[in-house]
Formats: C-alpha cells, sequence, structure tokens
C-alpha cells in the first residue's frame, strides 16, 4: 500500500472524519495518515485498542514512536496515560496492549537506523516554554538529535503561526484547531494531521480556542527506506 507516499508533497488528513479500519489484531482498529508497505510498514497512524487487546511480542527493527492520545497503553515496561510520548529505538521489543482500552498516535520505520535513544514523557507534567521568536507560542520539548525535532507547541488564540521548513515538518492537531494557508486556508481540528514538505513554509492562523499541536520537524529530507524498498 502507498498512502501519501510521496515526502515531496504536502498531506493534510482529518483522521477523526475517517473509519476505523481493523487490524490483523482482533480488537485493534487503525485510521491511516501515511503508509509504505503492507503489514510490515513505513507508517504514521492513529490506533485504537478495545478493552483487553493485546499485541503478541514483536521487535520494532525499524523504530516505533507514539503519543498516548486517549486511556492508558500498557507493555511489559509499564503503563502509559494519556500524554505520554514513547520512542522505542530500532531492535527493540515489547507486547503492546490496553487493559480498559486506548487511542495512541504512532509512526514506525521512520528513525535513523543507528538511533538508539529510549524515551518516555509524561508530557502533562513539562512546563511550556514561550519561544523568544514566535509571539503567542509555547513549546515543550520532547526530543531532538541531529536527525529530528519534536516538540509539543500550545498556539495562543487569535494568533498566526509562521515557521520555515527547510526540512519538511508534520503537525497533528490535540485540541483546538487552525486554518493552514491564512485565515480562509483549510481548518485543521482534533486529530488533523499536516505534513509540509522539505522548503515549504507553515502559515497557520488558530482560532478562538487556540491550539495544542504535535510538531515534528528536520526530518522528512533525510527519512529512512521503508522495509522491503
Amino acid at each position: 500500500m502507498n498512502l501519501n507516499a510521496d515526502m515531496k508533497l504536502k498531506a493534510v488528513v482529518h483522521a477523526a472524519q475517517l473509519p476505523w479500519l481493523a487490524s490483523p489484531i482482533a480488537g485493534v482498529e487503525r485510521r491511516m495518515l501515511h503508509r509504505v508497505g503492507d503489514e510490515v510498514a513505513q507508517a504514521t497512524s492513529i490506533v485504537r485498542y478495545a478493552p483487553g487487546s493485546q499485541f503478541s511480542a514483536h521487535t520494532h527493527s525499524g523504530g516505533e514512536e507514539f503519543l498516548v492520545l486517549e486511556g492508558v497503553f500498557q507493555d511489559e515496561h509499564g503503563d502509559y496515560p494519556a500524554g505520554s510520548y514513547i520512542r522505542n529505538p530500532p531492535l527493540s521489543r515489547h507486547t503492546p496492549g490496553s487493559e480498559k482500552g486506548c487511542t495512541i498516535f504512532v509512526k514506525l520505520w521512520q528513525f535513523d537506523p543507528q538511533d538508539r535513544s529510549h524515551v518516555i514523557a509524561h508530557t502533562e507534567q513539562l512546563a511550556r516554554v514561550a519561544d523568544a521568536q514566535r509571539l503567542g507560542v509555547r513549546v515543550s520539548p520532547l526530543f531532538k538529535d541531529a536527525h529530528e525535532d519534536v516538540r509539543l507547541e500550545e498556539w495562543a488564540p487569535h494568533t498566526w503561526i509562521e515557521l520555515a521548513l527547510p526540512k519538511g515538518g508534520e503537525f497533528l492537531v490535540l485540541q483546538g484547531g487552525f486554518a493552514e494557508g491564512g485565515e480562509r486556508g483549510e481548518v485543521l481540528t482534533t486529530q488533523s494531521w499536516l505534513r509540509l514538505p522539505p522548503g515549504s513554509h507553515l502559515s497557520a492562523h488558530t482560532g478562538e480556542q487556540g491550539a495544542k499541536v504535535w510538531v515534528k520537524l528536520h526530518h522528512l529530507r533525510g527519512m529512512p527506506s521503508p522495509p522491503g524498498a
């Protein structure tokens, strides 16, 4: 399957409007945002675990990054409530599931192959620091290295957000929303996902609720090849 596979093109998916698609595991459903490959794939998805559902133990050969949106995600390493941000690097292994159910935003096979950084961040406990370069923006860093920069950002109501993207960027709306491309641009609300290619520029305008956004920068130009490529 190829879905929004060309990293040189803009992509927008309003995931909350998509149907849930069954995965090979009973009780686990997906809303696909980007995918290159079949069941073993480079993928960006929103995944929902029904109560009591569980994957068998497996190794993430290409790494896994996820943010818990609702409920509590679990594996043998711990319980991760809503707001938890996890990076399981290439060659990590676990048995994921959820006793009471959960929804996560997850990215697979998008790590630098040599990355071995394991990260657990409880985002609700992180400070929000004002961005000195952009008025109305507060930032909570999640992970940064030579290949990528991941953070949560809060954008104040009725604010213009401008951001140069020499190596591209991705944005997932967690709360509130914004118009991309100007006040009359396309409106993105909760669970809307935006990918802008290298060399582009984000121009967004928030509404009366402002926006809370997961942001990932600098990674698209050096995206690793998907499995089997």
